[in-house]
Parts: structure tokens; sequence; C-alpha cells
């Protein structure tokens, strides 16, 4: 598929099923996003763990209304339930299955958040000269499970995932500054170098997406991630819940730059 195209016509395209792999270096310059859609009886505790927990669970939209699927303040007719690559179905906290369209599935009591996502902030990084491992390599990102609680809400607990890009020194310092600029999109990392510390026993193994490459003298990147909601969701064991698969997002039409804060 042409990256070029604009966020309305890929996912046109992941609609008609044109298009079903992860959207890392797609609709450059918009934001992306996370996905969890859940019974409205859970919406409030997972409103409240999201609003404890901004870096890695950062809200950019939310349904209007139980059972509502088209989001327009995040873009033009998009449809939350055939307009993402790749579905995942969660039942008392275990995956059940992976989908292309959540048509069959729908439901008339199901709130819709989307998160926003660290394939935001991979492009300011990029703009500035630093390379992003996983797009330069046409993987998706590593994500990680971690020893780092999040704060508890509710019914909704568990362990922060993360990210990791591996970078120099030097650009480490730099992606540090950038990011912060990104609040929104998870802001800066939450650990840099030995990832024995946040629990994270085999750097070549992640729990979520590809592996890269860490060449000598680079230091692993770790950014909280929007995959972190499905621990809680694994935990909290709702009777169903549906999220995005790891590193297949929403495309919305909101710009990147409007998520900046300095």
């Amino acid at each position: 598929m042409n990256k070029e195209m604009t966020p309305f016509e890929i996912r046109q395209q992941i609609r008609s099923g044109q298009f079903t792999g992860n959207t890392s270096g797609y609709g450059q310059g918009f934001v992306q996003g996370n996905l969890a859609i859940m019974p409205k009886e859970w919406a409030n505790d997972f409103l409240q763990f999201c609003q404890k927990n901004p870096k890695p669970c950062p809200i950019v939209g939310m349904s209007s209304q139980p059972g509502e699927f088209m989001l327009p303040d995040l873009g033009q007719d998009i449809d939350i339930r055939s307009d993402v690559p790749k579905y995942r179905i969660y039942k008392n906290g275990v995956l059940t299955e992976e989908v292309a369209d959540l048509k069959p599935y729908w439901r008339d009591d199901l709130v819709t958040f989307v998160l926003g996502c660290s394939f935001s902030f991979e492009e300011a990084l990029i703009a500035d000269g630093l390379e992003v491992r996983n797009i330069t390599e046409g993987v998706n990102v590593p994500m990680y499970r971690t020893n780092i609680e999040c704060k508890s809400a509710g019914r909704f607990s568990g362990t922060t995932v993360v990210s990791m890009r591996p970078m120099k020194a030097a650009d480490a310092i730099r992606a540090v500054q950038i990011c912060t600029r990104f609040p929104s999109v998870h802001g800066a990392p939450l650990h840099l170098g030995d990832p024995s510390q946040i629990g994270i026993r085999d750097i070549n193994t992640p729990d979520f997406g590809d592996a890269v490459t860490i060449k000598e003298g680079e230091l692993p990147v770790f950014w909280a991630c929007g995959v972190t909601p499905q621990v809680a969701i694994e935990q909290a064991k709702p009777e169903f819940c549906i999220t995005h698969s790891p590193g297949h997002m929403l495309i919305t039409d909101l710009p990147n730059s409007r998520l900046a804060v300095l």
C-alpha cells in the first residue's frame, strides 16, 4: 500500500480488507490510536484507570454514547467496527480470537476508547534525524511486559507494557527532549539502559511485536506503551472486551502537531 495515502484513503483500504498489516509508518503526520472497547458497566472504571495512568493510557477520543461506532471527532467516516486492520476479542480476560471486522460482534452497550500511540512521536524523532530501528527494518516495534506497576482504578490494575527503540546515548537524550512535547502519545521515555531493572529478562524476545537489531554502543530506550490496557483487561476479566492487535492502529485525521505542547 502507498504510504503517501491520506488517513481516509488508508481507512478505506483497511475497511475493504485490502490492507491488513501493522500501521507503523503509514498516515504520516496524523495521530494513530490504540483501542479498548468494553461494556458500559466497565467503562467508568477504565476511564479512571486511564486518567490515573496517562503515560501508558493517554485518551485521545471516545465514543459519545454506548453502542456508538462512528467517531466523527477523530476523522471522516470512521467506523470503529471496520477501520482497524486487526482486532483482538477477549472473553473473561482471555484472548479468544483475532478478527478483521467487528460487525458480527458489535453490541449496543459497547463504549470505545482511543488511546494515544507511540507511532506519532516516531515521526517527530525521524524528522529530527534520529533513526527509529523498527521502521528502518520494516517490522513492528518490540514491546515488553515490565514490573512497573500501574495505579489501580476500580476493577482495573496491572503492570506497564513498554515499547523499545535502541539509540546511541546522545540520540536518547535528544529523544527525551522531543518526546516530552507529546504527553498525549506517551511522552518521554520511562527507562533507558539495563532492561532487567524493569523486569525484562530477554531484550531479544519481546512479548509483543518483533525483535530489532541493537548495535554495539546503543542503549535500549523504553517508552510507556498503549498495549498496557490489554494487560489490565487480562487481569480485570470483563466478560467481553475488544482491543486492537498490537501494531494495528486506528489512523485518525488529527494532525500530530495538535498534540504537541511546547
